[in-house]
Parts: structure tokens; sequence; C-alpha cells
């Protein structure tokens, strides 16, 4: 019964000359639980705290459950990225769309991370470029929020090659591995992101 609610992906899967993005599966759990407990200690100073726990199947589902609905809904999709090819895919990533507004402000916050095997190949940088064209042309958003630690060089520059430009700082803005930390604040809009389409055609 429970497998039967995950029937059917309700993402489009983004594929680019070295990833692929979908939905997270059932299916996915022991690469995913493998990969996040490989990846602990690389990925501790930039994620909100977590343990063991968090890796357990129970809470895998439970979290699909909720990427599902909210999917559904039209309030956060959560994509996993994969290298090689269908049959045999890799799972190196994730990319989360959280908190997406529309009305007047029509934006949306991205959020990803890397396995620590996989870091430092320009995977994730792929990886954006994929989910931001769904972002302004599927979803039809007029802006992209991003932040990052100030130390984390590599996500700075995930965001800058795919055209955000740095807006702000915030104090205590997030809580990392238990603490309130800084972010610097970066965003992309629909008039850069067609302006740069416009000058890569000529």
């Amino acid at each position: 019964m429970m497998l039967g609610w995950f029937g059917r992906d309700d993402l489009p899967v983004l594929r680019g000359p070295r990833v692929t993005l979908r939905a997270p599966r059932p299916a996915d759990f022991t690469a995913w639980r493998d990969l996040r407990r490989l990846s602990r200690d690389f990925l501790r100073p930039f994620e909100p705290r977590w343990n063991e726990f968090d890796l357990t199947r129970r809470v895998y589902l439970t979290r699909l459950r909720r990427a599902k609905r909210e999917a559904h809904e039209g309030t956060d999709y959560t994509f996993f990225v994969f290298t090689g090819r269908e049959q045999a895919l890799e799972l190196v990533g994730g990319i989360t769309l959280s908190n997406v507004r529309r009305r007047a402000a029509q934006f949306v916050s991205l959020g990803y991370w890397m396995g620590q095997p996989f870091a430092g190949q320009g995977l994730m940088t792929e990886a954006v470029g994929l989910v931001v064209p769904h972002c302004f042309e599927t979803l039809g958003l007029h802006r992209i929020h991003a932040a990052f630690l100030p130390d984390n060089v590599a996500s700075r520059r995930v965001l800058e090659k795919n055209g955000f430009k740095q807006e702000g700082f915030a104090e205590h803005y997030l809580q990392i591995d238990g603490k309130w930390a800084d972010h610097v604040l970066f965003g992309l809009t629909r008039e850069r992101y067609d302006a740069a389409h416009r000058q890569a055609g000529r």
C-alpha cells in the first residue's frame, strides 16, 4: 500500500550531458543512506545537524511522502542528482526548490548538497544549470534565491557560473550544525536569465 502511494513521479526528469535529475524514489534509499553516511563529515559544516536516526528507511520514506505532497501542492520540489545512464544511475547529490511564493512575489529558494566523492567535478554546476530553466520556463517563476556560508567557495562558484549575483548578507540567517550562521545571499532574476540567453544566442 505504501509503495503504491509512490507509484508516479510528480517531477519531470531533467537530463544534461553528465547528470540526470529526477524525484527521489523508495528504491533510492540504500544509495542515499550510504552516500550521506560516507559524506557526513564533509557535509556537517554546511547543513543543519542530523544523526544516524535521520538515515533510517522510516525517516527516508516519511520525507518522500512529504516531498511528493509538496510537489503536488506546488510549494517545494526535491530532486536527486545522478550520473550515468538510465539503467545504471549513480546518486551524487540532491537539489531542493523550496518555499515557492506566488502572487506578487513569484520566487523560490534553491538549496543543494553534493556527496564527498563527487565534489569538485562540476556536477552540481551542471545540475543547477538544469533546474534554473525549470524554475523560469516550466514553473513560471520570476526570481531564484540562494544562500551559502561566507567561506563556502565551491557553492559561490556553482551559483556564479549559473548567472547568480550577490545581493546581500544575512546575519545569523540559518542554523547550521547546531549554530546560527551568517550567510551570503545570491539571486537570479528572469530578466538576467533571459538577457544571458539572448547574448549566448548571438
